[in-house]
């Protein structure tokens, strides 16, 4: 039998000289013997792609290195590692790489949620392989267990906090009651949030993740386009202290969930009981909670953000690969658009439950009122609470009416009788103001 040929070294080449980049560099210069006794073989850092040398650099790597000609990197690398961002150059870069068979590492969340089916293809089809680890939760090991170690379970469901930036935020929020605007401010001051945090608190970020996890957890290919999200822009204090009186606390969850006849992918803040896994997870930290059928309940927990913990995924992800290319191993095949798998349905085919917060008229025979909206949906209370409405009384007092709030937390009901419910709510005399409505997860 022909052995393989043991290549005398691989060579690596590293798209992005940022955070991470830098990270990655310099574990890959320090701890060169580590990796080589790994692999196999030695891994050659060949050069780091950025866009300008006039930059100062965190890493303590060779000057010489960095170089603004990507395109010639590429070319000659055994490995590729893109930590680029955005969708270009990056995808023309990663499609040239793909085509002569390379390795591709990539940590861009972004490019795998709207072109990672189309990749992944192409790396089948020229003899490469693309990972992407770190591409969600940064240093939580969450794909390759969705891909490898579950690919003989069949996952029900995933959910999960995917962004630090919101998890600190709303944390915040609900230890010290803070209002959304100041401590998104302390959020930007400390690092944890960018000057324009757009992508994180209108759940883009996290919805890009969702879209990954769900082509590894149901087989098939989904994008970013068919995540449902919404964002926290809109939480308040009074959010927050209205789910803690009712034994909950607010998370940003992204959620993907299979249905009979499709899957679900949805993000938005969610209130969770406070002795669920995920309402222990605080500051910047991610968690993932898995339901499979055999396996049961499993949860990934970690930093999910950093330059040393992303370079760790980017970095396993590279061995992995490496030690592949010296044995003259196939690469196993992606579960993420490898089958049909389910179609994505529209978040009116979610089932949840929800907590809508009233400003209602105090008088006899409002609350047979707001049951009976209800009940006309088929949508059956779990529990109801009338409390003053101390906040509103100057309004009250203008409108020549007293008003009390209520807050009404639903069973498990069809998104779209949900809907109904508020709709109604909404247009119905005694109701002076629907003044939330947010979904509960984890009961």
């Amino acid at each position: 039998m022909t052995q393989p040929t043991i290549p005398t070294a691989l060579s690596v080449a590293l798209l992005g000289g940022g955070t991470v980049g830098s990270q990655v560099a310099r574990l890959l210069t320090e701890d060169a013997d580590l990796f080589a006794e790994r692999v196999g073989a030695p891994l050659h850092l060949t050069g780091i792609a950025v866009r300008s040398l006039d930059r100062p650099r965190q890493a303590a790597v060779d000057p010489a290195l960095y170089t603004t000609d990507a395109e010639a990197l590429v070319e000659d690398a055994d490995i590729v590692v893109e930590l680029m961002g955005g969708i270009e150059p990056a995808r023309s870069l990663i499609e040239r790489a793909l085509r002569r068979g390379a390795v591709v590492v990539t940590g861009n969340k972004a490019l795998l949620a709207r072109h990672g089916a189309q990749l992944s293809a192409l790396a089948a089809e020229h003899g490469g392989s693309l990972d992407g680890e770190a591409a969600v939760a940064a240093a939580i090991p969450i794909l390759r267990p969705l891909r490898d170690s579950l690919a003989g379970d069949r996952v029900h469901r995933v959910m999960g906090i995917l962004n630090g930036t919101t998890n600190f935020i709303l944390d915040r929020m609900d230890t010290d009651g803070a209002a959304y605007d100041e401590v998104l401010a302390e959020a930007q001051r400390l690092g944890y949030a960018e000057a324009d945090p757009t992508a994180d608190v209108q759940g883009h970020d996290a919805a890009a993740k969702v879209a990954i996890l769900a082509g590894l957890a149901f087989g098939g290919s989904f994008t970013i386009d068919q995540v449902d999200c919404t964002g926290i822009a809109a939480i308040t204090a009074q959010d927050s202290a209205a789910a803690a009186e009712a034994g909950l606390v607010v998370k940003l969850l992204g959620i993907a969930e299979r249905q009979v006849d499709g899957a679900v992918l949805r993000v938005h803040p969610t209130l969770v009981p406070r002795e669920h896994p995920l309402a222990a997870v605080r500051g910047a930290f991610n968690a993932v909670f898995v339901e499979a059928e055999n396996a049961g309940e499993l949860m990934f927990y970690g930093p999910g953000a950093g330059g040393r913990e992303t370079a760790s995924a980017v970095l396993g992800d590279v061995v992995t690969a490496a030690r592949h290319r010296v044995l003259g191993s196939a690469m196993r095949a992606d579960r993420a658009g490898a089958t049909a798998g389910p179609p994505a349905l529209p978040i009116t085919q979610a089932s949840t439950s929800e907590m809508i917060v009233l400003r209602v008229c105090d008088a006899p025979g409002v609350l047979r009122d707001v049951a009976a909206v209800f009940a006309e949906h088929d949508v059956s209370i779990e529990a109801m609470r009338q409390g003053p409405d101390a906040s509103d009384d100057a309004v009250a007092e203008a409108e020549g009416r007293s008003s009390v709030r209520l807050r009404v937390i639903t069973h498990r009901a069809p998104q779209a009788a949900l809907d109904a419910v508020v709709a109604d709510l909404s247009a119905a005399e005694s109701v002076y103001e629907v003044v939330s409505v947010l979904r509960v997860e984890g009961k």
